[in-house]
């Protein structure tokens, strides 16, 4: 039963390293018995090797992510045995059977040698393996930090281009980020390994003049017989040490300088690219084999090493010449079955070429030859940057996700023109200059402006542009014009063209898509209660609703919950559900149409209109039947009241009516005031404050 529970123990990891961690700490507090100390450096030896064999066979750095940790505690270890074999030392005048065994047998008893011996051990530690990682690691912190950017663009890039999907792009930035952290902790780790070689040298100092004082005072030694007791087992004590942190400075050195990307361990790869040239290694035959026949030279050593370097030549020019023989018989086959098979392929072919034809990407840009510049960032190009900013943005603004926009340049348009596709069809156009600027104002410039450049209209909102020169940029902006680059052109009108077409952009599997989402962050059993009594379809239907009008679909657990509830009362009527749905997102509703001075600007409409429109609602509610001489009319005076109110406050209005003829009215404006909102009084927001600059009337 003991046995049991002790296996079930050593099963859990984090049980096994808290236990560890609590006896490193107990070791330099508590004195340890030397049988027992000298089981703990046989595992401290143990553990540097299995460290530095992890390291030379790891394929790449962040396949041992945990060696910062690791670091740290392998020296946490080895400074609580120091402490805990300094004790022994100048308490018993002897630490174990390891210790005495390094200062007997590996020093030949001479203290002056083993003194020697781990000095040197110490500054090869010290100034060259521990000096040199640390310096590798702060490079490689350093450099990682700066490239991180480039590389999180290249992800945009990749990306928005269609190269990787959603998920690649995130297992990407998830590498990137676990390799950042990596390689900063690094950087500090190795202050530890640097901190135990001084830590070292402090303690044998400490150790060699301590003994002496309690060999000569308290125990009454002769110096000579305290020296040689005392420093044989401080050095001893110092070589059972610095032999640990030899190997774990060296395990640092490799995993910091290891190269990233290979798909081979070390040994691998020096085999690879150091004894795989036979020219390389002919050369450094011919060279030994010369020093050996020189007089005064060691013949044996040099010809021996030059017969086992000419002998691996020779075998590596045999396989080079095997593979050259193997590829060019492959290549003939290939070139029969080629030329035997060319119908059948082709047959093959056809129907994958085809089946390749039928996908349609749902947004696509299509730019000109002259316009491809703006792709390429080594050319200053930012328009795929650009086009991963909108995707973060439409996310914010309108609350969905944009699948990826597929950018490719079309021989068939011109030049410096570009077009916009949804769903394979083109839906708008624009021209743009890369290499100048466009300026463009709503008004008067201030001052008096003398530039040449070519007229045009801006693509977005149609105002009256000119496209100058970069050197008149400066000129153009002081005098009151905004001045524009050309991917900020094109990326504006894409922003503007998504926002018109939201609606048609979510899709089904975008809206399980955001459900799915909605599980994670809140609760997947309560998100399915909700979708118990309504399907994905009515969702999308209501959240497309929305969209047309330009609310934001963010807050999806109001909607959900909204139709959920209502879907019991009123039914699933689609129209209905929408309403239901504006109303408990007033808020927002009311926030994204405040004016300028936090003010909602409104125009009514008059009561004859509003009985006028409701009585000509159909019995379905979803259309109405009216005069078309009232249509008129009352297009008319919204005209006038229109042009009055922005005149007036330089602000687009909202039209407020009442809530059952809200949707019904907007049906009969849509076409010819698209950007409008509509809203009902049950849609306003008690906290907002409401300014009526007038009323729709016939009369």
């Amino acid at each position: 039963m003991e046995l049991g529970k002790l296996s079930k123990i050593l099963k859990n990891n984090d049980i096994v390293l808290a236990i560890g961690l609590v006896i490193i700490v107990v070791m330099m507090v508590i004195p340890i018995p030397a049988p027992f100390l000298d089981l703990l450096l046989t595992v401290n030896i143990s553990l540097a090797v299995v460290i530095l064999l992890v390291c030379l066979y790891t394929q790449e750095p962040l396949d041992y992510s945990s060696f910062p940790t690791v670091l740290l505690i392998a020296t946490l270890f080895r400074l609580g045995l120091n402490v805990s074999s300094t004790r022994l030392i100048l308490l018993n005048g002897q630490a174990g059977n390891v210790i005495s065994s390094f200062g007997e047998f590996v020093v030949g008893g001479n203290y002056v040698v083993g003194a020697v011996i781990f000095c040197i051990l110490v500054l090869i530690n010290f100034m060259v393996i521990t000096g040199g990682a640390t310096r590798v690691a702060e490079v490689s912190a350093r450099f990682t930090l700066d490239k991180m950017p480039g590389k999180q663009l290249s992800i945009d890039a990749d990306l928005n281009s269609g190269l990787i999907n959603e998920d690649q792009a995130k297992e990407r930035r998830k590498k990137l980020e676990r390799e950042t952290d990596f390689y900063g902790t690094m950087d500090g780790a190795s202050k530890f390994v640097k901190g135990d070689a001084t830590a070292g040298i402090v303690i044998t100092v400490i150790n060699i003049v301590g003994g002496l004082i309690i060999g000569v005072i308290q125990l009454h030694m002769d110096i000579t017989q305290a020296l040689g007791t005392y420093t044989i087992l401080t050095v001893g004590d110092g070589l059972v040490s610095q032999i640990p942190a030899l190997l774990i400075s060296t395990a640092t050195g490799l995993i910091v300088s290891r190269a990233s990307g290979k798909d081979e361990s070390l040994s691998v790869d020096i085999k690879n690219e150091m004894f795989s040239d036979p020219r390389v290694l002919g050369v450094v035959a011919g060279l030994l084999g010369f020093m050996g026949i020189v007089p005064g030279m060691p013949t044996i050593p040099f010809l021996t090493i030059a017969a086992v370097a000419g002998f691996l030549a020779f075998k590596k020019a045999q396989e080079k010449q095997e593979v050259i023989q193997a590829a060019e018989v492959q290549a003939q086959e290939q070139a029969q079955q080629d030329k035997l098979g060319k119908k059948e392929k082709r047959a093959k072919a056809t129907r994958e070429s085809v089946m390749e034809l039928l996908n349609v990407d749902t947004i696509e840009i299509e730019v000109g030859y002259r316009l491809v510049q703006l792709l390429n960032v080594e050319m200053g190009g930012d328009l795929l940057e650009r086009i991963a900013q909108i995707r973060r943005q439409t996310a914010l603004d309108l609350g969905i996700i944009l699948p990826s926009i597929r950018v490719r340049d079309n021989l068939q348009l011109s030049p410096n023109s570009y077009q916009i596709k949804l769903k394979g069809v083109p839906l708008e156009t624009g021209d743009v200059y890369p290499e100048r600027y466009l300026a463009m104002t709503a008004g008067d410039p201030v001052g008096n402006l003398s530039i040449n450049g070519i007229h045009a209209i801006e693509p977005a909102f149609g105002l009256p542009a000119l496209w100058i020169e970069a050197k008149d940029k400066d000129l153009a902006e002081m005098s009151g014009y905004t001045v524009v680059s050309a991917s900020a052109v094109i990326s504006t009108h894409i922003t503007e063209v998504i926002k018109k077409c939201a609606s048609e952009i979510l899709s089904r599997y975008d809206v399980q898509q955001l459900i799915d989402n909605l599980k994670k962050e809140v609760s997947e059993d309560y998100v399915n209660d909700i979708m118990k009594d309504i399907s994905i379809a009515d969702v999308q239907i209501v959240m497309q609703n929305l969209l047309k009008e330009g609310v934001a679909v963010r807050d999806l657990k109001t909607i959900l919950e909204t139709i959920s509830l209502q879907a019991k009362t009123v039914g699933k009527q689609p129209q209905f559900l929408t309403e239901h749905v504006r109303v408990a997102l007033s808020r927002n509703i009311c926030k994204q149409n405040l004016s300028d001075t936090g003010e909602l600007f409104v125009i009514t409409l008059s009561p004859d209109i509003e009985q006028t429109i409701a009585k000509g609602v159909s019995p379905d509610g979803q259309s109405v039947s009216l005069d078309p001489s009232f249509t008129k009319r009352m297009i008319e005076q919204m005209n006038l009241e229109l042009e009055k109110a922005i005149t007036a406050t330089g602000n687009q209005p909202v039209i407020l009516c009442q809530a059952p003829i809200r949707y019904l009215f907007r049906r009969l404006i849509e076409t010819p005031y698209p950007q409008i909102a509509v809203m009902s009084y049950a849609e306003l927001n008690p906290s907002v404050k409401v300014r009526p600059l007038g009323m729709i009337k016939l009369s």
